[in-house]
C-alpha cells in the first residue's frame, strides 16, 4: 500500500512537471513576437497562477485584452488547469533575460546575419548590460552542410554543479535556415553574483568592534621610534656594497680563526 501511494506521489509530481513544460512551449510560440521571457507558475487555493515575463506587454494583452483572455481560455481548455489565471509582467532588462537575447539571436541568424557576428554582438550587448559573464553556444548547420559547434564566451562562466544551477540564467531558441536549423543556447550569469570561492574579509571596526590592544602598541611603536643618521643605511653603489659585504666576510671569518688559536 505504501509503495503504491509513493509511486502515485511520484507520478503526480512527474505529470505536473510534463504539464508546465508543454504550458512553456504554447505560451513561446504564441507571444514569440511580444519577446517571451519566462514563467513562474504559482498554486493558489483559487486555481493556478501563471505569471509571464514579456519585454513587450501591450502585444500579449491586446486590444481590451482579447489576447490575453484566448490564451486562459485555451490554456484551460487544452491543458486541462484548474482555474488559470494569466499574467503579464514587463522585463525590465532585456538583455539580462537569456531567453529574450536567445530568441534575438536566431532572429538575428534567420535573417541572414554571419553567426560570427551575431554571436560576439549577443555576447557584448549583455556584457555591457552589466552582466557578470556570459556562455552562447551555437550547435548545427552553422556555416555549411555539417554539423558544428561554435562558442563565444565572456567573464565568468560556471558549466556544472550547484552554483551553475543558482547563478546562471539558461535561454534556449532554434533559428530555421535553409540548410538546416541552428540551437542557440544562451547562458547568463546574473549581476552581482559572489561565488562560492569569493570571500570578503572585513576589519574589526567595519563590523563594530574595538581594535585590539597590541595594534596600538605595534602602530605607535612603528610610528614614533625616531631612527638616528648614525643607524640611517647610506646610499651605496654597487661596487661599495660589494666591497662591505666582502670586509664583513673577512672580518667573520677572523673572529672564528681567532677563537680556534684561543682554544
Amino acid at each position: 500500500m505504501a509503495k503504491g501511494s509513493k509511486e502515485n506521489i511520484v507520478r503526480t509530481f512527474i505529470n505536473r512537471n510534463v504539464e508546465r513544460h508543454l504550458v512553456k512551449e504554447f505560451l513561446l510560440h504564441e507571444t514569440q513576437d511580444a519577446g517571451f521571457g519566462g514563467l513562474t507558475f504559482k498554486r493558489t487555493p483559487e486555481g493556478e497562477m501563471i505569471v509571464l515575463e514579456a519585454e513587450n506587454v501591450g502585444r500579449v494583452i491586446g486590444t481590451r485584452g482579447r489576447i490575453i483572455n484566448e490564451l486562459t481560455r485555451r490554456l484551460e481548455e487544452d491543458f486541462n488547469l484548474y482555474q488559470p489565471k494569466l499574467e503579464v509582467g514587463e522585463c525590465e532588462t532585456p538583455a539580462l533575460n537569456a531567453q529574450i537575447m536567445a530568441s534575438r539571436l536566431a532572429s538575428s541568424l534567420e535573417r541572414g546575419w554571419f553567426f560570427r557576428r551575431a554571436g560576439n554582438s549577443t555576447a557584448m550587448n549583455i556584457m555591457n548590460a552589466g552582466a557578470r559573464g556570459c556562455l552562447i553556444v551555437l550547435s548545427g548547420k552553422v556555416s555549411g552542410a555539417r554539423n558544428r559547434t561554435q562558442k563565444f564566451q565572456a567573464g565568468h562562466i560556471k558549466f556544472c554543479g550547484e552554483t551553475a544551477l543558482s547563478t546562471m540564467d539558461v535561454g534556449y531558441s532554434v533559428a530555421v535556415k535553409k540548410l538546416g536549423t541552428i540551437g542557440c543556447t544562451v547562458a547568463i550569469m546574473r549581476p552581482g553574483t559572489r561565488l562560492p570561492n569569493e570571500l570578503i574579509i572585513k576589519s574589526r571596526e567595519e563590523v563594530g568592534l574595538e581594535p585590539l590592544p597590541h595594534d596600538y602598541e605595534i602602530t605607535e611603536s612603528i610610528v614614533q621610534t625616531p631612527v638616528s643618521e648614525d643607524e640611517a643605511v647610506p646610499d651605496m653603489s654597487e661596487e661599495e656594497m660589494v666591497e662591505a659585504s666582502v670586509q664583513a666576510l673577512l672580518e667573520i671569518e677572523a673572529g672564528m680563526a681567532d677563537g680556534r688559536e684561543e682554544e
